[in-house]
């Protein structure tokens, strides 16, 4: 049966709408190239849009004929403020973004471990009232035609711990502060026109890195989170999988060889938290003569990496130099670049890779500390990806967090080598471009997604 004619014009304006978040701002031409419909069906849409106050036009995409096709229409992004939360253990992180995303304002707090539940949530709350402010202060000035242009309309919050699926709500997990189970009713109490949600920080990072990071390509791949604790997330054909109490992905808690004893329901020591969380990164590097930072947290662990990283680098490089080994342009290897995702991925990858299979090979045959320990890192890490690809299969494994991030493709091909010896999945292991910013990252496009589909929902009608 073919569609209403008002149900085909609700599938055309939701189509469009979406085009417009992707992509930026475009032309009716190119909605109509983008979109397959004829040219008189964009054009009622476009009015349809601009006239509902959805979309308006931004600007001209600068081509010489002037006219309604030349005309760049997007998204109205002042129609509403996102805020997004990463909770951490002792701090919080905020950003208050406009509709599209463009970030208005940023805040962090520290939260002592000292304080109670109702002091700690005090300083959370008003440390995204502030950041709410200056984002009404320095964004766009309200649109006072249309109720609520301007407000914030979506809270997103990234949390470790468990979220309960039926509820949405955190369950109470030992080990996490609670204030962290308070925050999310508090900011309900104190913001009542927005919509407050909840997130695994771990799953908000594989969603970010899905949509803006290392798994861009991938419907289906697996995030081992690799920070202050561990984690996992799930992404099978697309879809984040969360399990039936929420908790697939606990991979701290699975038991692996190597340590003293066996986690238990209540405290993940023993499990692959005990091989592969910031401190026991911590007292491996130590042990192998690595000097370390006092905070043995993400970060801290996170620098650890990169400077082991980087020293491979460095060997690999000066070793190609004194054989006189010449790259594929053929001209001598040159300085090592600087280690990580991010910085890997500004480079010619015909460079990285090489760099990645020469520092790989240097940690196979070297003898010196940041070898040693990355080599020892890299079968710890192992264990926990290899039981997860035995189960799933997801073909590809980003190695998330600041750790994965800080060890980019020389951590990520070290595992990946290990994972061939192990299995006889092929497994792609890429490290993350993201990083810890992932957890914010996809708390903002959680939010987003919520605060556009009920703000279109007037398109659909």
């Amino acid at each position: 049966m073919p569609a209403s004619p008002s149900t085909a014009r609700a599938i055309n304006d939701r189509l469009a709408l979406r085009l417009l978040q992707q992509e930026g701002p475009l032309t009716a031409g190119r909605l109509k190239q983008l979109t397959g419909l004829s040219r008189p069906t964009v054009a009622d849409l476009v009015e349809r849009l601009t006239a509902s106050g959805l979309i308006t036009v931004v600007g001209e995409s600068g081509e010489q004929r002037r006219g309604p096709n030349a005309r760049l229409y997007g998204i109205v992004a002042d129609r509403a403020r996102l805020a997004a939360l990463d909770v951490r253990t002792e701090s919080v992180f905020v950003l208050v973004s406009d509709l599209v995303g463009r970030v208005l304002a940023e805040a962090s707090v520290p939260i002592g471990d000292d304080l109670g539940t109702e002091p700690a949530v005090e300083q959370a709350v008003a440390a995204v009232e502030r950041a709410v402010k200056e984002a009404g202060a320095t964004g766009a000035p309200p649109r006072e035609d249309v109720r609520g242009w301007g407000s914030l309309h979506t809270v997103g919050i990234g949390a470790p711990g468990l979220v309960d699926p039926a509820t949405g709500d955190l369950r109470d997990s030992s080990g996490l502060p609670a204030w962290h189970r308070r925050l999310a009713a508090a900011l309900q109490e104190r913001l009542p026109q927005a919509r407050v949600t909840v997130e695994n920080e771990t799953n908000l990072a594989a969603l970010a890195e899905q949509r803006e990071g290392a798994a861009r390509d991938r419907d289906t791949f697996v995030l081992l989170w690799l920070g202050h604790g561990v984690g996992a997330a799930v992404v099978l054909d697309g879809r984040l999988r969360r399990g039936a109490s929420g908790g697939t992905g606990e991979i701290g808690f699975l038991p692996v060889p190597g340590t003293t004893s066996l986690p238990s329901a209540t405290d993940c020591d023993g499990g692959f938290h005990s091989l592969a969380g910031a401190a026991a990164i911590g007292a491996l590097a130590e042990g192998c003569g690595l000097p370390v930072a006092g905070l043995m947290d993400g970060p801290g662990a996170a620098g650890v990496v990169t400077a082991a990283v980087r020293a491979v680098r460095e060997e690999a490089t000066g070793e190609a130099i004194r054989a006189g080994h010449a790259g594929e342009s053929g001209q001598a290897a040159g300085p090592a670049g600087p280690a990580g995702s991010a910085a890997d991925a500004a480079r010619p990858p015909a460079q990285v890779e090489a760099e990645a299979q020469a520092a790989t090979q240097a940690v196979a045959t070297g003898t010196t500390a940041a070898a040693r320990f990355l080599g020892a890192l890299a079968d710890r890490i192992a264990v926990g990806a290899a039981s997860v690809t035995a189960i799933l299969d997801p073909g590809c494994v980003v190695l998330g967090g600041e750790i994965g991030q800080a060890g980019g493709v020389v951590l990520a091909g070290l595992v990946e080598e290990r994972l061939r010896r192990m299995s006889p999945l092929v497994t792609e292991v890429r490290g993350s471009t993201l990083g810890g910013a992932a957890v914010l990252r996809g708390a903002l496009l959680t939010a987003r997604d919520r605060a556009q589909d009920e703000l279109f929902a007037p398109a659909a009608r």
